[in-house]
């Protein structure tokens, strides 16, 4: 059996240098303020944090921020892959204005995009006073705060699949319609196991903005405790309160099940990769 080196031979010298220096970065950026949190956590004790976290308060806003963020990322995962499939194989008018608004919402600063939406779908909204004539509620609800979480993620998703698809042939698709595969066989079997990939990465990447999404939530959302209340929002409640302690819990909570969240998705990227033939 032959084992792979650890160091992938390379053409490029430095690997040593180039190790050391993402090894401290990533130290600084990432690694040193998970470990004051979770220092933090310790401090307080474990009792205590599982006393903070064990609250009905808490664990409706734990299960409403990572619920609303499943869905918006699952609801941008098919859509994101969808818009970047229109924008990369079709050319139309305003195809580059369309493409060049997929980025608005990295550059939108989250309060703005959250008084803005707001002002949309509240019932005296452009699109809030529509919709209330048929009975539907959007600002103020846990339906606001999904619309928000769906407008910061799009994307990721997008703008992570939409290079993949540019360098997928046409030949392929050809290729597959001369064996005489119909257009969905060729979707199912041929297109969508090569985005596979690209597509969760998106997916990880959108669910991971969702979860901590403050700005653009916090207007549209009401805050409502036990209802439209995000766990984000709680722990700044508890920093407003000079209650460090109690924020960290929350924070080591939310991290906890993040990391649970996208060490599936990243498993789930690794078989998709290999079934494909990628490792």
């Amino acid at each position: 059996m032959i084992r792979r080196p650890f160091v992938q031979p390379s053409s490029m010298p430095g690997f040593g240098i180039a190790m050391g220096i993402t090894m401290a970065m990533l130290s600084v950026i990432v690694l040193l303020p998970i470990g004051a949190l979770l220092l933090k956590g310790t401090d307080f004790g474990l009792v205590n944090v599982w006393t903070t976290v064990n609250r009905e308060r808490v664990w409706t806003a734990l299960w409403l921020s990572f619920r609303l963020s499943f869905l918006a990322a699952l609801f941008n995962l098919v859509f994101g892959v969808v818009l970047a499939w229109v924008l990369a194989r079709y050319d139309f008018p305003g195809r580059r204005l369309l493409d060049a608004a997929v980025d608005l919402p990295f550059a939108l600063p989250t309060a703005v995009a959250g008084i803005a939406l707001t002002a949309l779908y509240a019932p005296n909204g452009a699109f809030g006073s529509v919709l209330a004539e048929v009975g539907v509620k959007v600002a103020y609800t846990q339906w606001g705060i999904l619309v928000a979480l769906i407008f910061v993620g799009l994307p990721f998703v997008t703008r992570t699949v939409q290079p993949v698809i540019e360098e997928i042939e046409r030949e392929v698709e050809e290729a597959s319609a001369t064996l005489g595969a119909s257009r969905l066989h060729t979707l199912r079997h041929v297109i969508l196991p090569m985005l596979a990939p690209a597509a969760l990465t998106g997916f990880a990447l959108a669910l991971a903005r969702a979860v901590g999404e403050y700005g653009s939530v916090i207007f549209i959302a009401g805050n409502i405790p036990l209802l439209t209340e995000i766990a984000p929002l709680l722990i700044v409640i508890q920093l407003e309160e000079y209650n460090y302690d109690a924020a960290a819990a929350i924070g080591i909570a939310m991290l906890l099940i993040s990391f649970a969240m996208l060490l599936a998705i990243n498993l789930i990227q690794i078989w998709s990769r290999r079934r494909i033939g990628y490792v």
